[in-house]
């Protein structure tokens, strides 16, 4: 077979899954190729302008710990940063910055331009080529045929997308760069199962035509630390943002006009994200609401467009006009891009191992929301992981998987391949059992030496991490000095608390209790004078809940143990006496890799878990 170029990998598709996923094979040394379906939609944002938020700002983290971009290229380009959640603990705490949308494409595809072992391609992939049972290379609609060992598909929401707009249907990808349309086949011509999902994207409005006096401005945080380790100092704000609402017009608009919707109407017949529903989709679920918030914030600092958070839809055209003129401030508001909803093909994600790799065909990797996610750090998890992965298995070594007591990234990836998912999954908190332990400040603490290991940390990276890891050793001997009485009577009464003893005691005693902060006992003894905030923070934090990291420590173990009985690839679970059925047909069809995942896989019960145990013992050899 002739070959227009020979590479050892091939990523298909250029959005945050696809970037993260070919810098991490170029970076540990393959030859990689990257297609996409046009260069200006590389790292392209086709819905909200912004990096981080709720359990996505760990996300951001821990691709940043593990030697990614989106960190970095998050820092160079935000317009504004904030830390949501402050109000609550240290474990929900998560960062948040608004992007400048061109600007962050441009850094991205800058980046992907001067990566030496990295080519770019614009072209549409329309075959996936197999030797055997792996991969070998791809066919584009040109007939170009590129030769290659290992591949990461990460094609986003272009497979088959198709934009809807009330009865307006066009057969496009987002923000109508073109869509993929062979692609789909191939995949389901190497066994790997496909179905339709749907999301969607506000209006863009001119900026000049808004009455911001009628909103309340959202400026962001001062000396907010930012998304990379690598990035000194703080970030400026550049640009605030504005929080409006809609009115009792905008509610009696849309139930008026429900009958000319898509969602209600019948002719969106796919799934859409349960966690970001549609303004016609939260006002029908929750009419009980007189008003919900919505979020003007800025696309570029460029351009006058805006982005108005909270109100997506797929409403026609008329009654999106109307609809926005009800929102108190946007009166008057011409709008620059109508919202829509868009349809897409993805994979069932069950058919993936731990590792991202198919089960059906060896060198074959998926990432991002073709597996069924949504959001770009979901998808830039999954694409370092993948790209990580597949340039293990072109070097013969063993792959890497996150556990769901190591990372958030580990939990996503555990959920979509051990769980699968009936909508766009998306990342939150209240997922991660392990959420106290893996909080933002710590991720390269938990992954920076995985990404060393793999070959994305470089030495000035290791070398940040390794001095953080020396002062944070320095704070901890320092608490465990004693304090006089004295001093920690005077020091607690001029944070409002008191003393009751006579003897000394530990500075760690003191930082404990409720009434003290990292920031009051580095500014009061000069024992910690020296210390970083971040450390002292990070520290701080250990301290104040050690009871309950050890309980999620113990819960670690214990599943730990669970997870280092592997379960071998050829188990007949139908012939295993004591499972019951529903759990032999989920243990057959996703066919977990141990003991942890099997638990975690819905419909298999402790009492199933026992019998494999048994059968396990039984079956050593």
């Amino acid at each position: 077979m002739r070959y227009d170029g020979i590479y050892d990998a091939i990523v298909i598709g250029a959005g945050h899954a696809g970037v993260e996923a070919c810098l991490a094979l170029a970076r540990t040394g393959h030859k990689t190729l990257v297609v996409t379906l046009s260069l200006d939609a590389i790292a392209f944002m086709a819905c909200n302008p912004a990096i981080g938020g709720t359990a996505k700002g760990h996300l951001v983290r821990e691709i940043d710990a593990l030697g990614g971009q989106m960190g970095l290229a998050a820092d160079a380009n935000a317009l504004q940063i904030r830390m949501l959640n402050t109000g609550k603990g240290a474990a929900v705490r998560s960062l948040r910055g608004q992007e400048d949308k061109a600007s962050y494409h441009g850094y991205m595809k800058r980046v992907l331009e001067r990566e030496p072992d990295l080519d770019i391609l614009q072209s549409e992939v329309s075959r996936i080529l197999t030797d055997g049972d792996g991969v070998c290379g791809i066919e584009t609609m040109q007939g170009q045929r590129y030769a290659c060992r290992g591949i990461v598909v990460a094609t986003g929401v272009y497979l088959n997308a198709e934009i809807i707009i009330g009865d307006f249907r066009q057969q496009v990808g987002p923000n109508g760069f073109c869509r993929a349309t062979a692609l789909t086949s191939s995949l389901l011509s190497l066994g790997i199962p496909t179905r339709r999902f749907k999301t969607g994207t506000p209006a863009r409005i001119d900026g000049k035509t808004v009455d911001f006096s009628k909103m309340q401005i959202q400026n962001g945080d001062e000396k907010i630390y930012p998304f990379s380790f690598m990035t000194e100092g703080f970030l400026p704000n550049k640009r605030p943002c504005y929080l409006t609402y809609t009115t009792e017009r905008t509610k009696e608009i849309i139930l008026s006009n429900l009958d000319r919707s898509p969602l209600f109407n019948g002719s969106i017949k796919s799934v859409g994200p349960r966690y970001c529903p549609s303004i016609e989709d939260k006002v029908v679920r929750f009419s009980d609401k007189e008003r919900h918030q919505i979020f003007i914030e800025p696309e570029s600092a460029d351009t006058d467009e805006l982005y108005v958070q909270g109100m997506s839809s797929s409403m026609p055209v008329d009654v999106q006009i109307s609809m926005y003129h009800s929102v108190t401030g946007l009166e008057n508001c011409k709008i620059m891009r109508f919202a829509y909803a868009i349809e897409y093909d993805c994979i069932d994600s069950t058919c993936l191992k731990p590792s991202l790799e198919t089960k059906a065909v060896k060198g074959l990797f998926l990432a991002g929301q073709l597996n069924g996610s949504s959001g770009y750090e979901e998808a830039a998890a999954q694409g370092i992981m993948a790209g990580i992965n597949c340039s293990r298995y072109l070097d013969g070594k063993p792959s890497v998987v996150l556990g769901r007591d190591t990372s958030y990234i580990g939990v996503l990836i555990d959920d979509l391949v051990t769980k699968g998912t009936n909508e766009p999954y998306r990342m939150m908190t209240a997922r991660a059992e392990h959420r106290l332990w893996l909080r933002q400040e710590n991720a390269d603490e938990r992954l920076t030496p995985i990404g060393r290991e793999v070959g994305l940390v470089d030495d000035r990276r290791y070398g940040l991490y390794l001095k953080k890891l020396e002062e944070l050793a320095s704070i901890r001997k320092a608490l465990e000095q004693n304090v006089s009485a004295k001093r920690a009577e005077e020091f607690l009464n001029s944070v409002g608390g008191e003393y009751s003893r006579s003897a000394p005691c530990k500075f760690s005693d003191l930082l404990r209790r409720s009434e003290v902060t990292a920031g009051s006992l580095k500014s009061c003894f000069e024992e910690f004078s020296s210390f970083s905030d971040r450390c002292m923070e990070e520290v701080a934090t250990e301290i104040k809940y050690a009871g309950y990291l050890e309980k999620q420590k113990q819960y670690s173990e214990k599943m730990r143990r669970l997870e280092e009985k592997a379960l071998p690839d050829d188990i007949d679970y139908g012939s295993i006496e004591g499972l019951r059925i529903e759990a032999r047909q989920k243990l057959s069809a996703i066919r977990p890799a141990d003991l942890g995942q099997a638990s975690r896989i819905s419909g298999v019960s402790p009492a199933d878990i026992t019998v494999l145990i048994v059968w396990l013992a039984r079956n050593k050899k």
